[in-house]
């Protein structure tokens, strides 16, 4: 396998009070902190409750895993000195979003005129990964792909129950809040990159958007990095959770990378059809079917998600990505789930919010060496 798929990976985290677990404005003073020790790797986001932490590009999923354990701790130890944590999921169980104040940026000003209450209310958290992909042709095909399993992403790693403070019954309802802007969600396909770069300068030159990352799909070439990137995820619970979705999105590229070069692909359905089996994602997560369109038949989402890593199980030996995978096999199986079912568990054996935030502030710690967590 000559291409490298390097990686990389995007975490939004909320930034709570260690002791209450309520959210923070404090992206401010974390970001002042912060910038002689992380440089370019953290940055704000439209509300201040909320810190991005930014990896370099990794060579495999080893170095991943280690770099991204040691960011961790030391943002944890450096949001910790402020008396805030880190929190790692979609929403915050009990926050409104009107409560919480715009970072100080003209960039955060001028999307908060143009959204109004749409872009306020954007009180979410997600993963995004991207895998690397020089060849702008070869990223779109791929897209055109990949689209298909954007619900399995999304059940695996859903973990936004809460929603002002209630229990809103759908297992990932960040997705409900993150459809409300434009050019978001699934993208259409695009027979090729010239079409999707004639759909990216028409509105540009049209005036609706500045440059191309003004382009929110649940997926997309990234316009300046030479990345597939997958934006669909909610921020999972757990770090080993956050490696094995990045090793996932990995084995799924390099996977069709290799059919590609065989001028061999897999069925690409229509947008239509994968929002459909999105929503069953969104309500259900691991525990509700989902739609094979290609075979017509419906199937257990464990049992869809199951076949995908039979799927890519061709390439994994060779990413190294074994382990990450048999990870993910576990959870599926796992009466535990995802970090949606493990909320709600909590929830309903004590009826309490900020045991479950003391759940989320536990999950988001672990695995990460205690001396460098403070």
């Amino acid at each position: 396998m000559t291409a490298r798929f390097t990686l990389g990976i995007e975490e939004e985290f909320q930034l709570v009070d260690r002791r209450t677990g309520q959210l923070a404005n404090r992206i401010v003073p974390v970001m002042e902190k912060g910038a002689a020790i992380f440089g370019d790797q953290i940055k704000p986001e439209m509300l201040q409750p909320t810190v991005e932490l930014i990896s370099e590009v990794y060579p495999d999923i080893a170095v991943a895993r280690a770099e991204t354990t040691r960011l961790r701790g030391l943002l944890a130890q450096t949001v910790a000195s402020e008396g805030l944590a880190l929190v790692s999921a979609g929403t915050h169980p009990s926050a409104h979003w009107a409560d919480q104040l715009i970072s100080p940026n003209p960039r955060y000003a001028e999307l908060q005129e143009e959204f109004q209450d749409v872009g306020r209310s954007i009180l979410i958290y997600g993963l995004h990964v991207h895998i690397g992909v020089q060849d702008h042709e070869i990223s779109v095909a791929l897209m055109n792909q990949l689209r298909t399993w954007l619900p399995h992403l999304l059940a695996l790693t859903s973990n936004s129950p809460f929603w002002l403070g209630r229990l809103t019954g759908l297992k990932c309802y960040r997705g409900v809040v993150w459809r409300r802007f434009p050019r978001s969600g699934t993208p259409d396909t695009f027979p090729s990159y010239r079409d999707f770069d004639h759909y990216v300068q028409t509105l540009i030159a049209s005036g609706c958007i500045d440059n191309a990352k003004r382009i929110w799909w649940d997926i997309r070439p990234h316009p300046f990095f030479g990345t597939v990137e997958f934006r669909a995820c909610d921020m999972p619970a757990t770090l080993d959770d956050v490696i094995g979705i990045t090793a996932l999105c990995q084995s799924l590229v390099a996977r069709l990378y290799w059919l590609y070069k065989r001028n061999l692909s897999v069925h690409i359905l229509p947008r239509n059809f994968i929002e459909e089996n999105k929503w069953l994602a969104m309500r259900y997560g691991l525990d509700g079917e989902i739609v094979d369109f290609v075979q017509q038949r419906r199937l257990k989402m464990r049992d869809a998600i199951h076949e995908l890593l039979d799927f890519v199980d061709d390439v994994v030996d060779d990413l190294g990505t074994r382990s990450d995978i048999n990870y993910l096999r576990s959870l599926v199986d796992s009466p535990r789930g995802t970090g949606a079912d493990r909320q709600i568990a909590v929830y309903q054996q004590t009826g309490s919010v900020y045991e479950v935030m003391r759940l989320l502030m536990e999950q988001t710690m672990r695995g990460i060496p205690v001396d460098t967590a403070v």
